[in-house]
């Protein structure tokens, strides 16, 4: 299973190329739009911490506004560079980290609740990085839910939790992503089971028949 956003990743990536063309005449490197995204990272994690939640999701999509370009900043200067990618995913962590420590900060739920949240975030992007950076799994972007789907849950609770508090809606969308997280850890690890335990399997059979 594919997140359901990135099953659009090949389209938007083309679409948004022109976008990345232009932050470069405009001398926007891709790891300065990464910092940048930092930034209005940390800014809505203190403004939600404060309970201005509205304001915290328009900086949240400004986040992800400046995510998206510096992917497209990359691949418009011909893909990047290495280290740009190991940037782009320890920002990414870090601002997670600085939206759901303002959630835990805000007083609305239990601090515990956003940290395992936070906990399952992380371990699914860990999961994935690791399974990668073994060279036998291609891509490990598989799961119930992706980042952009999560993030796209905890904005909706927050929306929902400033316009009608008696619902209780940050709850439900801090449950909602951690529960989406570790089923998504879970899944990338087993995917990954299946991928180097088959891949180990095809090697064996071919050694055996190369050995007859």
């Amino acid at each position: 299973m594919v997140p359901f956003l990135a099953r659009f990743r090949n389209g938007y990536e083309r679409a948004t190329v022109p976008l990345g063309r232009a932050c470069l005449r405009l001398g926007l490197t891709p790891d300065a739009l990464t910092l940048i995204s930092l930034v209005f990272g940390a800014f809505a994690g203190f403004v939600i911490a404060r309970g201005a939640f509205l304001w915290g999701v328009v900086l949240m999509l400004l986040m992800g506004i400046a995510d998206v370009l510096d992917g497209a900043t990359a691949r418009a200067s011909d893909g990047g560079t290495p280290f740009g990618t190991v940037l782009d995913h320890t920002v990414d962590r870090y601002a997670e980290f600085f939206i759901l420590l303002g959630v835990a900060l805000c007083g609305v739920i239990a601090a515990g609740w956003a940290m395992f949240a936070l906990t399952g975030m992380i371990m699914a992007s860990y999961v994935r990085a690791r399974a990668e950076s073994t060279g036998l799994v291609a891509s490990c972007n598989v799961g119930f839910a992706g980042r952009q789907e999560k993030l796209v849950v905890l904005g909706a609770g927050l929306v929902a939790q400033q316009l009608f508090p008696e619902l209780g809606a940050l709850f439900w969308a801090v449950v909602a992503v951690g529960v989406f997280s570790h089923l998504t850890a879970l899944q990338r690890l087993l995917f990954t089971r299946r991928a180097i335990l088959g891949d180990r399997a095809r090697r064996l059979r071919k050694r055996e028949r190369t050995a007859t």
